[in-house]
């Protein structure tokens, strides 16, 4: 009975690792072009030991910050196509190109497997900030005169979507730029500064302390921890949708079996139950999809992003 159950596992595994060409001796690397603890740090730490599980290998996750994730991309860019390096990449992915002359092809020098999650960002502002809709923001606007009304941005989409949001409503804003949203939430608080369009988890405890009003958030959809507050899209723009999300791709040439299979094992992975629960935490929505959705995903958020840019006049500099 042994031999027999044995016989049938080998059966059963053999498929399984001549679908993903892994080798047991070698680890895959989740490489995460940002420092610790930020979302695509902690989605990647959640779903290692589940792939690990179904893959039956180790997983290991891989800081390789710098440069706003150039570094670390680069770092894949370059590893094999044999599906053992992967790396968890997030908004900047498409973003960078628009602010960076990029030592790689943002589409064609990579395999993306499937998003990860997707999170809004929210229009805030000092509580007792003149306009508490996006339709008063614009009016205020337009009544104070061109670049009058100032946005707090830390780059990226952070620094982007309030530049679409302007371009969309006929108005100009003021940027002035933050490290981080610590650093730019006591003059945001303060009115030194109008508004932000940050990230709804970093942005929340002010909103729910009172210190910071939301006029609206970004996403296609109202955000579960802000349910009272409508979106943009439906207060305003229709169509209007800027977030930050996470997606696991790998490098360029991945055969199309395995990159299906790891596109549908990470997918589980991210359906667990403990993963689930603590991106709920997070603010962040779990989503999956398949590699071609993914890819044309990104298409369309490096043209959007791009375009964004060019409006704005920003020139890509040197990757620093």
């Amino acid at each position: 009975m042994k031999t027999t159950r044995r016989a049938a596992f080998a059966l059963l595994a053999t498929p399984a690792l001549a679908q993903t060409r892994f080798s047991a001796q070698r680890p895959v690397r989740i490489i995460v072009p940002y420092t610790p603890g930020g979302v695509s740090d902690i989605t990647a730490r959640l779903i290692a030991d589940p792939l690990a599980a179904s893959w039956g290998q180790p997983v290991a996750v891989e800081n390789r910050a710098g440069a706003d994730g150039v570094i670390g991309t680069e770092a894949l860019a370059r590893a094999a196509p044999d599906g053992h390096a992967l790396a968890l990449v997030s908004v900047a992915h498409p973003v960078n190109a628009a602010f960076y002359r990029l030592p790689f092809d943002t589409m064609a020098d990579f395999t993306f497997l499937t998003m990860a999650t997707r999170t809004p960002l929210v229009i805030c502002a000092a509580r007792n900030f003149g306009a508490s809709t996006p339709a008063e923001l614009v009016a205020l606007a337009r009544a104070r005169g061109a670049g009058a009304i100032s946005f707090a941005g830390t780059g990226g989409v952070v620094r982007l979507a309030p530049l679409m949001f302007a371009n969309q409503t006929g108005i100009e804003l003021s940027y002035v730029p933050y490290r981080g949203s610590t650093q730019a939430h006591p003059d945001l608080i303060s009115g030194r500064v109008d508004i932000m369009f940050d990230t709804v988890p970093a942005a929340l405890p002010h909103i729910q302390a009172g210190t910071l009003k939301a006029l609206a958030t970004t996403g296609a959809a109202r955000s579960p921890q802000l349910p009272d507050v409508p979106t943009v899209a439906e207060a305003l723009l229709p169509g209007f949708e800027a977030t930050t999300w996470g997606m696991v791709i790998g490098p360029a040439n991945m055969a199309e079996e395995l990159a299906a299979t790891q596109s549908r094992d990470i997918a589980a992975a991210l359906r667990n139950p403990v993963v689930l629960d603590r991106h709920r935490v997070l603010g962040a929505e779990v989503i999956s999809t398949s590699p071609a959705e993914t890819r044309a995903f990104v298409q369309a958020e490096l043209t959007k992003w791009g375009a964004a840019a060019r409006l704005a006049g920003i020139e890509p500099q040197a990757a620093r």
